[in-house]
């Protein structure tokens, strides 16, 4: 199995500590949120990586050259799913896949590695606790989660927080079967909303991942959750720099 890791942006809200620097070469405790990510990974024996970048490329190539790389070129212009795509020729096997601006620890990756379903997310149940200092990034961003048992029935920013099951932390697996169904969605949805609003999105190039899967949900694919009880830290503001170099 692979991780494809997607860092394509710049992570405007860390400036000025992505000034010259891609966002996951930010320090937590002394070690890259790259590295973080890379160790995590390493526990869950999948050490094969590939890695979708834009700002910054050439310090990640010289840093990690044993990752296969894609350029998004049109970082700047596009959001998380066309992001992912730009390595649409690894969706063709078994993946896992991961936001590049979070840390979670080795059990979180090796929990999901241990999932039996096609399409797995994974959600933090303990998420509210970790939002109650984040006054630049409050709850109303939070891809939020709604479940019965181990299914996912809603994923949105939209759902109410007290009513939440959980945040998706940005980390996924898909089997065979699951990549074969995210491709054939991603493709689908390409065509039927070419230049319109797609889930909330302006369109599907400027849309994130989660507005793929609930739009798959509602299509009746399944998609399961693996729970976590924090573990994660996102980074994503000056912040939440901070409070992680405080707390993890």
């Amino acid at each position: 199995m692979k991780t494809i890791i997607i860092g394509a942006g710049r992570g405007g809200r860390l400036m000025p500590l992505t000034e010259d620097t891609p966002k996951c070469f930010a320090e937590i405790k002394g070690k890259r949120i790259l590295d973080w990510i890379v160790d995590a990974w390493s526990a869950a024996n999948v050490t094969d990586i590939v890695f979708i970048g834009g700002y910054q490329i050439q310090s990640i190539r010289e840093d990690h050259s044993p990752f296969r790389f894609y350029h998004n070129t049109d970082w700047q212009n596009n959001n998380i799913l066309a992001s992912l795509f730009c390595a649409g020729t690894e969706i063709n096997a078994p993946f896992a896949c991961t936001y590049a601006d979070i840390i979670y620890r080795p059990w979180v990756t090796q929990q999901l590695v241990a999932s039996p379903y096609d399409i797995t997310l994974v959600v933090d149940t303990a998420w509210r606790e970790r939002y109650a200092a984040r006054t630049m990034h409050p709850e109303d961003d939070g891809e939020k989660v709604l479940g019965t048992g181990a299914r996912v029935t809603r994923i949105s920013r939209d759902i109410d927080p007290a009513a939440a099951h959980g945040e998706y932390i940005g980390v996924a697996k898909f089997s065979q079967r699951g990549a074969d169904i995210l491709r054939e969605h991603y493709h689908r949805v390409c065509l039927e909303y070419d230049g319109m609003p797609f889930q909330g999105a302006a369109s599907v190039k400027k849309a994130y991942l989660i507005q793929i899967f609930q739009e798959m949900i509602e299509h009746g694919v399944e998609i399961h959750k693996v729970d976590i009880a924090g573990g994660y830290y996102e980074i994503d503001t000056t912040q939440d720099y901070e409070i992680a170099n405080e707390v993890w």
